[in-house]
């Protein structure tokens, strides 16, 4: 029977049962293991949390606090105060590069090279062979020069930070002319007018959202020209009755009137001979159309990690590394061995597509797939769960490629009495946390973004999530 939240004093019994309580420290002291900060926090919770039960609910009503209860409360609140809030996620959605789950997972090779560096001290900025202070942007410069044909590169901390570097080194406090159906906005409202507002340059605006002409650009360009900026619109596309110029037409009209042209090329896109990749911006062409300075991600097509790298000229390049705001985006040494470790694989793109894990799973076949799925199905049909293999389309994600239908096998989980949301949400709780997509009603468990590991990992989870 419910109290009502008065004072204890006014009911010995309930005075008597509230005194009975541990001490915070008698609690604390009984999480052996803890750290005893963490203990003290989980106790007092627990033993505030049971306090408010006897007091409004009647709680333990006739006897003594359960100590081994309490403990147990204090122990899982302790438990989830440690836990961090950084964890690996099975990622069972088929969003290939989910910004939500942290993009691109890494290739073996990347994921070594970290490990190297990561545990002890490097030569980020040693010149092992003069012995003395070297330079952070000299680690994946050779690479990327090799890979793009550009003169000169470097790597800072993501693309948007790339962007801001080029528009701010070469166009501070002049014009920089864009066409309107490049003003885009990506994820986090990141939006290119404040990119270029915040490199203290100013926006000119040509052409129309759905067509802009040479012409167009031809009349904006003056005096306080300070560049011409191409944004690929990555995460939307435009069509019908639409226009744009092509990269080798900015350039020539750029070297015409003596102003750099910065090309912003989005999901970084290295892999030749990929059908689903024909459409993105090749680095390469812009390079050799004559771009001053041409920006990327590192951690969407490419498939390495969170980076933004910009190739092109050497003195434009250089004149991004004088600007103050080069030190405000650096890259640290964990981005550096990862990309270049990735960078590295593209240099066999037969091997690069087996080793980068973005470019394995978004040109796998439904073939290559099919025997994953039924995986899963078997998996789950031997604990008792229904499930069974249909068709679904998969995505690319992270703001690439918005119109390409990735279609294979899926996985599809009847929820039972659970509900689909209940489901869901047991499975992000699962340790380690399960994400996947819902479909009329069902779940989908996708295994392009599955290793066979991690398919038997996600159906023991669904087994656990249903029986419990």
């Amino acid at each position: 029977m419910k109290r009502s939240a008065g004072s204890p004093g006014s009911d010995p019994e309930l005075a008597g049962r509230l005194r009975a309580l541990p001490s915070v420290e008698e609690l604390a002291a009984r999480l052996d293991g803890v750290p005893h900060a963490v203990a003290v926090s989980a106790a007092r919770a627990a033993i505030a949390d049971r306090r408010g039960a006897i007091v409004v609910d009647g709680d333990g009503a006739g006897g003594p606090p359960d100590l081994d209860d309490l403990e147990r409360t204090a122990r899982a609140r302790a438990a989830a105060a440690m836990r961090p809030s950084l964890r690996p996620v099975i990622n069972a959605t088929g969003v290939i590069v989910h910004t939500n789950l942290g993009r691109a997972p890494l290739a073996p090779a990347a994921i070594e090279a970290v490990t190297a560096v990561a545990g002890g001290y490097s030569s980020l900025e040693y010149d092992l062979e003069a012995g003395r202070r070297g330079s952070r942007h000299v680690h994946a410069e050779d690479v990327l020069r090799d890979l793009t044909g550009a003169e000169a590169a470097t790597v800072v901390n993501n693309c948007a930070s790339a962007v801001l570097l080029a528009a701010a080194a070469l166009a501070e406090r002049r014009e920089v002319v864009v066409s309107r159906g490049q003003l885009i906005e990506v994820g986090g409202s990141f939006r290119i007018p404040d990119v270029v507002a915040q490199s203290r340059a100013r926006l000119v605006e040509v052409g129309t959202t759905n067509r802009t002409r040479l012409a167009d650009y031809e009349r904006a360009v003056g005096d306080d020209t300070g560049a011409i900026l191409r944004a690929h619109p990555s995460n939307f596309r435009a069509l019908g009755f639409t226009e744009e110029v092509a990269i080798e037409e900015l350039c020539r009209l750029g070297e015409r009137a003596g102003v750099p042209v910065i090309d912003d090329a989005g999901s970084g896109a290295l892999a030749g001979g990929i059908p689903a990749l024909a459409e993105e911006p090749a680095v390469r062409r812009s390079v050799s159309a004559g771009c001053a300075l041409v920006c990327f991600s590192g951690d969407k097509l490419l498939g390495g990690p969170q980076a933004g790298v910009i190739v092109g000229r050497r003195d434009a390049v250089e004149r991004c590394l004088r600007h103050p705001l080069a030190r405000a985006v650096r890259a640290d040494k964990m981005q550096l061995a990862a990309l270049e470790a990735t960078l590295a694989l593209y240099r066999d793109p037969a091997h690069a597509a087996r080793e980068v894990p973005v470019l394995r799973m978004l040109t796998a076949t439904a073939e290559e797939l099919r025997p994953r799925a039924e995986l899963l199905r078997s998996l789950l049909g031997e604990a008792g769960v229904e499930a069974r293999v249909v068709l679904a389309s998969a995505k690319v994600g992270g703001g690439a490629l918005p119109l390409l239908e990735l279609e294979g096998p899926v996985c599809a989980v009847e929820p039972d009495a659970v509900g689909l949301d209940e489901l869901a949400r047991r499975l992000r709780a699962a340790a380690p946390p399960v994400v996947a997509r819902a479909r009329e009603g069902r779940l989908l468990l996708d295994p392009r973004t599955l290793t066979d590991g991690e398919a038997r990992v996600a159906a023991a989870a669904v087994v656990a999530a249903l029986q419990r």
